[in-house]
């Protein structure tokens, strides 16, 4: 299945780690580390979600 058969795409289908690769297609709006995740968690008032990979 291509990119563009997918329903869903989030941010991390521009990064290079497999793992987060993996979950580009989730149906989450998951962000990569980094300072855009957390300005959004602040401006929004929300918690921040940390997935460290699973084995």
């Amino acid at each position: 299945m291509s990119v563009h058969e997918k329903k869903y795409t989030n941010r991390l289908i521009h990064e290079k780690s497999p793992y987060l690769l993996q979950h580009a297609h989730n149906p989450v709006d998951w962000f990569p580390w980094g300072p855009e995740a957390f300005q959004k968690a602040k401006r929004e008032g929300k918690p921040v979600f940390v997935s460290i990979g699973y084995s």
